[in-house]
């Protein structure tokens, strides 16, 4: 009898990882995301490799250290002993959004870094979330009489006034007014695993768009698809990666599937004539 097995793809992979919300494995998922680029990637030696760094950090603390004290320790051997920090010189680096090369490397950009972060921050019992600040991704840990907000591009604990200077800026850089109906707490709420890696797949899609690198654009697309499959604007730009790499009829149905959605969205009508385009191509 002949058997044949057919091996999961990276895609297929990521698909099972990113099933239940209650259940939503963060780091596993983040490393998983290498696997486009680097189709051979341990993805469980990667898991090992960050154990091992967590079974260092418990072997440096007593079993009762105060949650203060873990996480002194935690940003002192994150940031000084093993020197992970910002990539200022190359921040637009696909690179930076694969964990196992952050950890390689020690460079990333906020998000990736905080993934390692926050991964390492649990371990110790903290409690420890991400943070989608505007512009720039955060962590935070609620202490029993505070709330420290860290920059994981850094290693910089944050003040309130630090904070609100960062806010005032970002909404002066997009032309938003000064006073805002949103009070800071609104921005440091704690973002859902499931939203920093569309987080962490958005910025690689921006980069990929930016290098016109549209065939890895796509693989972007697909993961986001699989992840929020209500997305319907990554179906809009997966179908204009797919048109610009001549595949017109999987192009023609992603953009049909867009309008069916976002009929009255500001990009309609230029959709629209674009699907008629693709559809005399077609003949």
């Amino acid at each position: 009898m002949n058997l044949s097995f057919t091996l999961p793809t990276p895609l297929d992979y990521f698909g099972t990882l990113v099933q239940s919300d209650a259940e939503f494995p963060l780091l596993e998922v983040a490393v998983s995301l290498g696997q486009d680029d680097y189709p051979r990637l341990d993805v469980q030696q990667v898991l090992a490799e960050v154990d091992a760094l967590l079974a260092r950090l418990h072997r440096r603390l007593p079993a009762d250290a105060p949650a203060v004290h873990r996480l002194r320790l935690l940003n002192h051997f994150f940031f000084h002993d093993l020197h992970f920090g910002g990539n200022l010189n190359h921040y637009h680096d696909p690179e930076n959004s694969y964990v196992h090369r952050v950890l390689e490397r020690r460079r990333g950009i906020p998000v990736s870094l905080a993934v390692l972060w926050l991964e390492l921050a649990q371990g110790l019992g903290l409690p420890a979330r991400g943070v989608g600040f505007p512009g720039h991704f955060l962590v935070k840990v609620n202490l029993p009489h505070a709330q420290v907000v860290v920059d994981p591009f850094s290693g910089q604990s944050l003040s309130r006034e630090e904070l609100q200077v960062r806010l005032e800026a970002w909404r002066s850089s997009r032309g938003l007014p000064a006073a805002s109906e949103l009070p800071l707490g609104h921005y440091l709420q704690a973002m859902p695993a499931r939203e920093i890696i569309a987080r962490m797949l958005r910025n690689l899609k921006e980069i990929h768009r930016m290098q016109q690198d549209w065939g890895r654009l796509v693989a972007v697309a697909d993961r986001l698809l699989v992840l929020l499959p209500q997305a319907w604007e990554e179906y809009r730009d997966r179908g204009l990666a797919r048109a610009e790499m001549g595949q017109l009829g999987p192009a023609l149905r992603d953009l049909e599937i867009y309008l069916g959605q976002a009929r009255e969205g500001d990009d309609a009508v230029a959709i629209t004539v674009r699907v008629a385009e693709l559809r005399r191509a077609l003949g």
